[in-house]
């Protein structure tokens, strides 16, 4: 067993109708109230937001990109600047992913979301090799040649000092047979014991460290994959790799994957950031959640809100998470994205003030898109919080999901 010393994962309440649970997490940076979610500033940056910003709206835990960093600034700079925290001035938890899915979604000549079974793109591959030592890319940037090994992973990491940080894992497409997920999985496994190995010859107290449980859509597998990650002394777990071709396969595969996972440790659902797959997801026990879609929506126009707005538009809410303040209904609408938010944005201009913003190319209409949507997310997760504190999660469901 290995200790951790100024980490702790504490379970609070346990929902007697669903697996859900409310928890605490404990770092050297603060405390984060589980269910959570984790806003993603990929290159230690919100897109949009300052980390003031961040904090205002009640955040509780951000990420960054350990692909992205390695690269640029590189993490020796970050380091020397007394780490990611001191860096970007964000004073709350952060976590840092392993570099592997950038590496293999864009291998595969892909956006992310095609490694999740939902997209293709015409992206010029730069994944190089994969092998027992790592994976070979070459840098979006200048072109030069890496190798991301779990060694080096993990000393990237070290350097961004974030508080939770996660192993090496190839990050197997939807695509791919059994065959190939079964060999991947396996490579995965002995990776993320390597990646355990370099943690404990660095560990220092400052830094806790994720398994990750793969296994594609293949129940079996998943089994195989949760038996190990509980073997091993990982602080917390998360749930990767391919998660099938649509939300009902999803669903399947994140319930196949919690069902034999170690219940007393945190677990972390990587890339899902939907209203009705956190609710999903929270039910079969998933304490955080990270997804760049909050913060990339507000970038094209788009605000979360729950259904009762589009109630009050006279219109049927199934199936829709936000609106499109681009569309020309909007242009003479004087009222706020939603009148129940208590966001800065809300409180203070129109619709039509942003409908206006984004048709004038205005960088605000981004930033105040972002902050109403960062709020929204926050105020979700604390109601679903307080929801299964009463027991009465499938209740505020149906506030947030038509």
């Amino acid at each position: 067993m290995m200790n951790y010393p100024n980490f702790a994962f504490q379970i609070n309440f346990r929902s007697q109708t669903s697996k859900a649970r409310l928890g605490r997490l404990v770092t050297p940076h603060g405390i984060v109230e589980t269910p959570a979610f984790i806003f993603c500033a990929t290159k230690a940056a919100i897109k949009g937001a300052t980390p003031q910003d961040m904090w205002r709206e009640e955040t509780q835990i951000i990420l960054s990109n350990t692909y992205h960093l390695m690269l640029q600034p590189g993490p020796e700079i970050v380091d020397q600047m007394g780490g990611l925290h001191h860096f970007m001035g964000w004073r709350g938890p952060m976590l840092t992913d392993s570099g592997g899915f950038q590496i293999f979604s864009l291998g595969h000549g892909s956006v992310a979301e095609e490694v999740k079974g939902r997209r293709h793109s015409s992206r010029p591959k730069s994944l190089l090799k994969i092998n027992e030592e790592g994976a070979t890319f070459k840098s979006y940037i200048d072109g030069k040649k890496h190798v991301l090994t779990p060694e080096r992973s993990i000393q990237v990491q070290r350097s961004l000092r974030a508080d939770l940080i996660v192993v090496l894992d190839e990050c197997t497409p939807f695509h791919v047979d059994k065959a190939y997920t079964e060999k991947s999985m396996h490579l995965s496994h002995r990776w993320a014991e390597r990646s355990l190995r370099e943690f404990q010859r660095g560990e220092a107290g400052i830094q806790a460290l994720y398994g990750i449980t793969q296994g594609g859509i293949y129940p079996d597998l998943r089994k195989v994959s949760a038996e190990f990650v509980n073997s091993l002394p990982f602080f917390g777990h998360a749930v990767g790799g391919s998660l099938g071709a649509d939300k009902s396969q999803m669903a399947e595969v994140v319930e196949m994957a919690m069902e034999p996972l170690d219940p007393s440790r945190p677990v972390h659902l990587l890339g899902i950031g939907g209203i009705s797959d956190i609710f999903y997801g929270v039910k079969q026990g998933i304490d955080t959640f990270d997804c760049v879609h909050p913060t990339r929506l507000a970038r094209h126009g788009g605000a979360l809100v729950p259904p009762q707005v589009w109630e009050s538009l006279g219109e049927n809410p199934k199936g829709r998470e936000h609106m499109n303040l681009r569309n020309a209904r909007f242009r003479e609408d004087p009222s706020p994205i939603d009148a129940s938010c208590g966001c800065q944005t809300c409180k203070s201009v129109s619709r039509s003030y942003l409908h206006h913003l984004l048709k004038a190319g205005e960088l605000l209409a981004m930033q105040m898109l972002t902050i109403h949507n960062i709020h929204f997310m926050n105020r979700l997760l604390k109601a679903i919080r307080n929801a299964i504190a009463s027991d009465k999660l499938d209740q505020e469901e149906k506030k947030w999901v038509a």
